[in-house]
């Protein structure tokens, strides 16, 4: 897959719906601003109608489906049905797990550390890949999960995806490699605090306007932390890694800095050219409307910025990503609606509405040098394995007990998960017989057949009690015929 083949407005503004369950969504609050991204967080199926509305307009939804205190629990069949009614209207962005290296996330007494292998990292990668097969197994794009940006010695952003990234080489290498190939991308969460600036006019890269004469409108704004002029001059070396004594634990604090440490990651273990990233929640820490927090200076080698330049920033931080950020940068999601819309909107949201946006402008590049492809190869005479695949509600028993005459003539495999598919290398063809409910029918198709068109695709309806199934096998039996 290339780059500038993923699905999206090509517009980096958006901005993060404030919480969950409120519905309907005033989308003025995304068109007027001319946003890009609409991130939604979902409970119940509460945003279906609005993501069709977002998309509608132009405005490309990201949905993470909201669990309290997830910890590395799997995906659920009920978030499979909520994930397939969003794909349903469009939706093609989505995330699983949030800020992991966090204690809200998490159930108490568990143990929140990079290192804690056998609680965390093994178990936490082992549900979120075959999550993300199965959403690229229905057209979609399954985001690698986003961190909270820290740099503590037990939750740094750096020491987590190092964690999550190495594990997954040694244990899924070939698994996550076809998901780099087909549809993955990374979900960061770049809060960049004051890691940015505007030259001022003549005084060189390392020179910094004071926040009253910033202007979105003018050049020499950077946006590269920790790689600009102005870190590199106070401490020489410094990368999103770390590498300097001051930054034991790396430093992620910036706009770009876990999408190019995720791209570098990837194409160091897996070869990969250009990984797209989205900020799904960030932006430059929203400015509180009240005057006796007159600035914010998170970082005292910047300039302190003000609700004014905090506007003037934005505008020109979203003009930087479509104009000079690397290619795999998509945008990102300032947090959040009712921070920048509430009691009315912040001046961030009136020089939006003022100024139209820049679409990026995407190159073709592979994400991977040579297409990984997913699963069997096509079938040429007889096929080289053949499934019986049972759809949720159906159980191996009841199988062997509807159709022995059928497994004792052929003897398919018999598997309750779809995901199987995945380990039939491309050298060997694969037909699945799928037994499926007739509300479930339309599913399976669409998982099966969208993701893997070389596999023959055979269709049992097990209607009513499901006696139906064993004549249709059974006819097949006294036909001597595996397939209908």
């Amino acid at each position: 897959m290339r780059l500038d083949e993923y699905i999206w407005s090509h517009n980096p503004r958006g901005l993060h719906v404030q919480r969950v369950l409120i519905t309907p969504l005033n989308s003025d609050r995304w068109s007027l601003p001319h946003m890009g991204w609409a991130k939604l967080v979902d409970a119940q199926g509460e945003y279906i109608d609005d993501a069709a509305t977002f998309l509608s307009k132009g405005i490309t939804p990201v949905v993470r489906l909201y669990v309290e205190r997830p910890g590395t629990m799997a995906f659920t069949p009920y978030m499979r049905d909520l994930t397939l009614a969003y794909s349903r209207v469009g939706v093609k962005w989505f995330e699983f797990y949030n800020e992991p290296n966090l204690p809200i996330e998490w159930p108490p007494g568990v143990w929140i550390d990079w290192r804690n292998f056998d609680g965390i990292i093994r178990p936490m990668m082992d549900n979120w890949l075959a999550w993300a097969e199965f959403i690229v197994s229905i057209g979609c794009y399954p985001g690698f999960t986003a961190l909270a940006e820290s740099d503590a010695p037990d939750s740094s952003a750096v020491r987590w995806m190092d964690a999550f990234l190495n594990y997954l080489a040694n244990a899924h290498y070939d698994r996550f490699a076809k998901l780099l190939a087909n549809g993955l991308y990374c979900a960061t969460h770049p809060y960049i605090l004051n890691h940015y600036y505007q030259e001022i006019p003549g005084g060189g890269a390392s020179s910094a306007r004071p926040p009253e004469t910033q202007n979105a409108r003018e050049s020499g704004w950077h946006f590269e932390y920790p790689y600009d002029p102005i870190c590199q001059a106070t401490d020489p070396g410094r990368t999103v890694y770390g590498g300097t004594t001051l930054t034991p634990n790396g430093d992620p604090v910036g706009l770009t800095a876990m999408g190019r440490m995720f791209n570098e990651r990837c194409a160091a273990l897996w070869g990969a050219q250009a990984v797209p990233v989205l900020g799904t929640e960030g932006g430059i820490f929203d400015f509180p409307r009240d005057s006796s927090i007159p600035t914010y200076q998170q970082d005292n080698r910047y300039p302190p910025y003000t609700h004014e330049s905090q506007a003037e920033g934005t505008v020109a931080m979203f003009e930087w990503i479509a104009r000079q950020a690397p290619a795999w940068f998509f945008g990102v999601c300032l947090w959040k609606e009712d921070s920048y819309w509430d009691p009315g909107p912040a001046r961030a949201i009136t020089r939006l509405t003022e100024t139209l946006p820049i679409l990026k402008d995407v190159t073709a590049v592979e994400v991977m040098p040579e297409p990984v492809t997913m699963g069997p190869g096509s079938v040429h005479g007889e096929p080289s394995f053949h499934i019986i695949i049972l759809a949720p509600g159906l159980e191996p028993d009841w199988f062997f007990e509807t159709a022995q005459a059928y497994w004792n003539n052929f003897r398919p495999m018999v598997a309750t998960i779809w995901d199987y598919i995945n380990y039939i290398p491309s050298d060997r063809s694969l037909a699945t017989t799928v037994i499926a409910t007739p509300d479930m029918a339309d599913s399976m198709r669409e998982i099966i057949q969208k993701q893997y068109p070389n596999v023959l695709f055979d269709l049992v309806l097990a209607e009513g009690d499901y006696a139906n199934v064993a004549d249709v096998l059974n006819a097949r039996v006294w036909g001597n015929r595996r397939f209908g």
